[in-house]
């Protein structure tokens, strides 16, 4: 079974929370549309990294996608600009990380 695990970036202060964080600061926020909560999807890069929802990250070949989590699914995903989505567990374990959709939203746009 995988760990479960949240992250939160808070838009105003352009900051990232861990859980314990998100526990004592957000205990009453966690619903604010100026906090956006992350998931962890239990996988980890070649380098040991976890990778998160919100991530953005480039494939072994060279295609950066975002990594999302699809309800209807019931899944994480990597999304490439233009439309391609590829299962996480394809595409996340040999992928680079190069940051998070909400500190760094221009490598998505440079990608298009």
């Amino acid at each position: 079974m995988r760990e479960i695990k949240f992250q939160a970036w808070d838009l105003d202060a352009e900051q990232m929370y861990n859980w314990e964080s998100i526990k004592q600061l957000f205990h009453e926020h966690l619903d604010h549309p100026r906090v956006k909560v992350r998931q962890y999807t239990g996988l980890k890069d070649e380098t040991g990294r976890e990778i998160w929802e919100g991530d953005i990250r480039k494939d072994s070949l060279g295609r950066i996608f975002k990594v999302v989590f699809y309800d209807d699914l019931a899944a994480f995903y990597g999304e490439h600009p233009g439309g391609l989505i590829q299962s996480l567990a394809d595409c996340g374990p040999d992928s680079e990380y190069l940051g998070t959709v909400y500190e760094n939203p221009d490598l998505l746009e440079a990608s298009e």
